[in-house]
């Protein structure tokens, strides 16, 4: 069982319009009884998504305020991860009348065009702050915080490795946490760029979609998708590239005696069991 762990965005992926249907939670029910581990990751707060959402017993871990926040359902702990806001930033945007203005733990969020102003408090402050945009929200967090350095520290709690995780969004603010996954799924109403980036695009939309990629991972048939950007090339046949996984795959090769084939992964000491030039000696580790 090579996918042991799936991370998901909430709004966009699992849920529609702010709701996940319940095809969708058995899925996700489905999936936990198989041995495997669920990660929620959100831009949303925990106090606004458990108000909307009465199903995160289903998850091991809730990452949320978009990698601010990490909370464990099972033993009601949140954990977060830097600084709240400085009362200077929140006084500005609040006598500048933005609205919404929408304060977590951590993250300040508001919708576009208010950026300008947000943008224009943190330089005026000196603030080492960070603008993230997704489908006209804006939210602003401590610089280095996002989906994918949240997901890092659960897994790391979790203690489970990256290469054994497949991620799944829809929209900017999910680009970083799922190219961190071993393997990145775009539902089918992802954003185009997106998409274009995900090494998996879902035929379904929304929480259907999610609920077609579980059945693809219970059924092994996403262990047998070849990854690119985890792969090894090892030449062409015409204009194809040729690639094996750079791990878990078992490759022959063969030649005249004499010839001058070695084996890959020999130890470096051994100039008979030396790596071929270009390629690594070892795969990338895995849990």
């Amino acid at each position: 069982m090579k996918y042991v762990a799936l991370a998901t965005d909430y709004d966009g992926t699992l849920a529609h319009d702010g709701r996940v249907d319940q095809a969708t939670i058995a899925a996700l029910e489905r999936f936990r009884q198989s041995g495997r581990k669920l990660i929620l990751v959100t831009g949303r707060l925990l106090a606004d998504l458990a108000s909307i959402f009465s199903r995160l017993d289903l998850f091991d871990c809730v990452v949320a305020e978009n990698g601010a926040v990490v909370y464990h359902p099972a033993m009601r702990e949140k954990r977060t991860l830097v600084s709240p806001p400085e009362p200077a930033f929140l006084k500005r945007p609040i006598d500048h009348r933005v609205e919404p203005l929408v304060v977590g733990d951590v993250i300040v969020a508001t919708n576009t065009p208010n950026e300008t102003i947000v943008v224009e408090v943190i330089r005026d402050l000196g603030l080492e702050l960070q603008v993230i945009f997704n489908k006209g929200a804006v939210m602003v967090l401590p610089s280095g915080i996002n989906k994918k350095s949240g997901l890092c520290s659960a897994l790391e709690v979790m203690q489970i490795s990256e290469h054994n995780v497949v991620g799944v969004g829809d929209a900017e603010n999910d680009h970083a946490f799922l190219q961190y996954c071993e393997c990145s799924v775009a539902v089918a109403n992802a954003l185009p760029a997106f998409k274009e980036t995900a090494d998996v695009t879902t035929k379904a939309d929304h929480g259907a979609g999610v609920v077609e990629l579980i059945e693809l991972i219970l059924a092994g048939e996403l262990d047998r998708h070849l990854i690119p950007r985890c792969s090894i090339p090892i030449g062409r046949d015409g204009a194809n590239e040729i690639c094996v996984p750079a791990d878990g795959a078992s490759l022959l090769v063969t030649g005249a005696s004499g010839s001058g084939v070695h084996v890959c992964g020999g130890s470096s000491g051994d100039p008979d069991r030396a790596p071929l030039p270009g390629l690594p000696g070892r795969s990338r580790g895995r849990l």
